[in-house]
């Protein structure tokens, strides 16, 4: 789904937390991907490969506090190896657990943009490198 842009973000279109990323990428002129992430959810595999950009285990990214979470009785998961593809395709099977929002960048990484910080690093690691003056 990603098209050539510095950054594909999983949005939700109500969400406070993905407006302001949404906004902080409009103001810097970087152009920005959205992926409706709820209707056009990630796979199991997509989401094992950002957990991995991110440096993240699944139950991190995890928001615990949707009523899918409670119906599933996430909370009483195990948070180790051999739980983690659980974790996973609960993930891949309601979206709406998936932390938000998720930023995928061009060199590889990924940052989730909850804060004004990390939509900083997201936004110094999406900008093209500066183009010394001709001389």
């Amino acid at each position: 789904m990603r098209e050539d842009s510095g950054v594909e973000m999983w949005n939700n279109p109500s969400c406070s937390k993905c407006a302001a990323a949404r906004e902080t990428f409009e103001l810097a002129a970087v152009p920005v991907t959205l992926r409706p992430y709820l209707t056009a959810p990630p796979t199991a595999a997509e989401l094992a490969d950002v957990l991995g950009r991110l440096g993240a285990q699944p139950w991190e990214i995890c928001r615990l506090g949707e009523p899918v979470a409670a119906e599933l009785g996430l909370d009483s998961w195990p948070r180790d190896e051999a739980s983690r593809e659980r974790w996973i395709a609960a993930m891949a099977a309601h979206p709406e657990l998936i932390q938000r929002p998720i930023l995928l960048l061009d060199d590889g990484t990924a940052v989730v943009g909850r804060t004004p910080e990390a939509l900083s690093q997201a936004l110094s690691a999406a900008r093209p490198a500066e183009q010394p003056p001709p001389r």
